[in-house]
């Protein structure tokens, strides 16, 4: 982390300090968890759902940290104050504090940050665009999913006095909540992935989610790029929303006007890996072999040549950044191969309806058999879609009878969530010993275990809070009794 003092931290927050805050505090790193505390660390007493951090500004103190940003004085033990600096709201004085270190680096390092936005594929893009600019230049980007108010401000206070790209994934469920992420990190270069369903309810709909994806393109001053993807009708017509430069991508074979990096003959080959062959502006071209898992990951990757392509990185090293590049992030179609020959796809990190067509698709694609191997058994794991709203029950039930049309060899439903899947997939034909419905995850892996066999492929998908992806890691480190590991 770039080291703020004090007087910084006051100036930047507006906050008062307490008694015992020592003037000569210097802080070299900020995190929101007592239990990532390290030497010289700003705790931040951020008031949660389920707790309140102010609780923990002991447990921070301590580990080494030097001090709390908390919203009221708090005491130790014997009644001291806690050294604090004290604000009225401490996740908006962590987004100060973020937005004080970006303006320093784009003056001192002329740094340059992109944003990256989409109801699917945020995370994936983000690792792959990551990967390109670190081959370059120093780069920061977020660990995991980080993207969101208390996420945003964690990835920057990761930068470091070198760093000269900053990669930032922006997730919102409402109207303004990317707006105040732009205004956090004034993006010179903005993505956007899709606008598909994911947080219907919460948004209230999808024309919502479209509007608030689009605050991203709004916030790009006049000399900045838009990345937009042409493929999406809803993203597409977002190029109006912005006096700045637009570049489409897409993976169809008609170019569209003012088209960015583009792609031509795509494949899938028999490991469901995408080949394609990217296509420059500037007239320069190569074909690649991704190392990610699924034909929908084409529009991942041409975001991200479009993204580093719009910084001035060069096609060639965009290109041999891309080739054989695989997902940096766990949970994201990760595939992993069972001694026993088992092939396991865990992409329950997060799931939509649109992400869970493509899985199914991958899926149906793998289990065909390519290059003189036979066909494989075919086994969905398929957890509950959240937030949803009204949509609920209809995008699961279309889940379902999608399987059985993609002839899924098995179904395994999990929880009571996602249950009209596995009623539709009955209606649909698929009967006896071909899906099956269980209530919990134990269910499920009882049930897997004992049913693997040798050569089948099990997909694991859901949204975060079904856990199947903690599943699809037991099934994946699963030995049967007798069996070598």
């Amino acid at each position: 982390m770039i080291e703020l003092s004090l007087t910084d931290l006051l100036k930047i927050t507006g906050g008062e300090a307490s008694p015992t805050a020592a003037s000569d505090t210097l802080i070299t790193s900020v995190t929101t968890d007592s239990r990532e505390v390290t030497s010289g660390c700003l705790f931040v007493a951020k008031p949660g759902e389920f707790s309140d951090g102010h609780a923990f500004i002991d447990r921070a103190l301590a580990a080494g940290a030097v001090l709390a940003l908390a919203e009221r004085v708090t005491y130790d033990d014997t009644r001291n104050v806690h050294p604090a600096i004290i604000v009225d709201d401490a996740v908006e004085a962590m987004g100060k504090i973020a937005a004080h270190i970006v303006e320093y680096l784009k003056t001192k390092n002329d740094a340059k940050v992109v944003g990256i936005t989409g109801s699917a594929g945020k995370t994936t893009t983000k690792d792959l665009l990551a990967a390109i600019l670190a081959d370059v230049a120093p780069t920061v980007s977020p660990i995991g999913s980080y993207n969101g108010e208390v996420g945003v401000p964690l990835t920057v206070f990761t930068a470091t006095e070198q760093t000269k790209y900053l990669v930032i994934e922006m997730g919102a469920t409402g109207i303004g909540h990317l707006t105040y992420l732009t205004d956090m990190v004034h993006p010179q270069v903005g993505v956007v992935l899709c606008v598909g369903t994911a947080h219907a309810g919460e948004f209230g709909g999808v024309e919502n989610i479209e509007k608030a994806k689009g605050e991203l393109v709004e916030s790009l001053d006049a000399d900045g790029i838009a990345i937009l993807n042409a493929d999406d009708s809803r993203v597409a017509r977002m190029a109006s929303r912005t006096s700045c430069e637009v570049r489409f991508f897409g993976t169809s074979d008609r170019k569209v006007e003012r088209a960015g990096v583009w792609a031509s003959d795509i494949v899938v080959n028999g490991a469901g890996e995408p080949q394609l062959t990217l296509e420059f502006p500037n007239g320069y071209s190569q074909r690649i072999t991704s190392g990610l898992l699924g034909r929908h990951h084409v529009s991942n990757i041409l975001a991200a040549a479009n993204a580093a392509y719009a910084l001035e990185i060069s096609p060639e090293t965009i290109a041999s950044s891309l080739e054989g590049r695989a997902a940096g992030s766990r949970w994201r179609m990760e595939r992993i191969e069972r001694a026993d020959g088992v092939s396991i796809i865990n992409d329950a990190y997060n799931a939509n309806p649109e992400s869970m067509r493509a899985a199914l698709v991958t899926l149906a694609e793998l289990g065909l058999g390519h290059d003189g191997q036979p066909p494989r058994r075919t086994w969905a794991v398929l957890g509950e879609m959240l937030e949803l709203g009204d949509e609920r029950i209809h995008e699961h039930d279309m889940l379902g009878r999608l399987a059985v049309r993609m002839n899924i060899k098995k179904l395994v439903v999990v929880g009571a969530g996602a249950k009209p899947a596995y009623n539709s997939a009955v209606l649909e034909g698929s009967w006896g010993d071909e899906a099956y419905y269980v209530e919990s995850v134990d269910e499920a892996r009882q049930l897997l275990q004992a049913e693997l066999q040798p050569g089948d492929i099990a997909l694991f998908k859901s949204s975060n809070g079904a856990g199947l992806r903690f599943l699809g890691d037991d099934i994946a480190a699963f030995v049967k009794e007798g069996e070598d590991a």
